[in-house]
């Protein structure tokens, strides 16, 4: 069965690199797998990348709710299911969790509202695995302001409040459900993060 792989966290937390790491290590053993990012994966999803990050206009929360469900929802039914139904496993690097959390938590958009936009992007299609990885602000905050910055719109550059809401966001989701949440320290070495995330996989492909 070919599973659906979901990373989450706020900032600077090495979501990019865990997904890269964790696909070579798939790769490794033979699995087919992609890894996809949000917004991405689509011409439509790499355009909206393109503007969300480089356009400085004022953007209202509801505008960003929408624009990033559009491009999910292409993704999902574009490239997601027909790689699922296919055996590919698909890794993601960030799904409607971190709408909920950005927007919902975040920008402080009714909940009702989130839900909804998620509901209709994701086409009820869920993860079989989430990994968090979570570690205090001010060690994932110094990794990600630290990244180039290309002078466009950047969640780094939110408030620090908004980086709190954020990191309290994810973490009340998995403690929510933790049957499909593996939190992992982001602080540690990024061999020791992938080693504990690899024996999450390897149970998962053994089931």
């Amino acid at each position: 069965m070919a599973l659906f792989i979901t990373f989450e966290g706020g900032e600077g937390t090495g979501k990019t690199t865990q997904v890269q790491i964790l696909v070579e290590r798939l790769q490794q053993t033979g699995q087919s797998v992609i890894a996809l990012r949000e917004p991405g994966g689509t011409p439509l999803g790499d355009y909206l990348r393109v503007w969300l990050k480089s356009e400085n206009q004022p953007l209202t929360p509801e505008a960003e709710l929408l624009l990033f469900a559009a491009a999910r929802a292409e993704l999902v039914r574009t490239v997601i299911q027909p790689a699922l139904a296919s055996g590919t496993h698909v890794v993601l690097d960030r799904y409607a969790d971190s709408t909920t959390v950005y927007q919902g938590y975040g920008r402080g958009l009714p909940m009702a509202q989130v839900r909804a936009a998620n509901a209709v992007a994701s086409a009820g299609l869920r993860p079989d695995v989430t990994f968090l990885l979570d570690a205090p602000l001010d060690v994932t905050l110094g990794r990600a302001l630290g990244r180039e910055d290309d002078g466009g719109r950047r969640f780094e550059d939110e408030a620090l409040a908004f980086h709190r809401r954020v990191r309290a966001g994810f973490r009340r989701l998995a403690k929510r459900n933790p049957e499909r949440w593996m939190t992992v320290n982001a602080a540690e070495n990024s061999d020791v993060v992938h080693e504990t995330i690899w024996k999450r996989i390897q149970g998962l492909l053994t089931a």
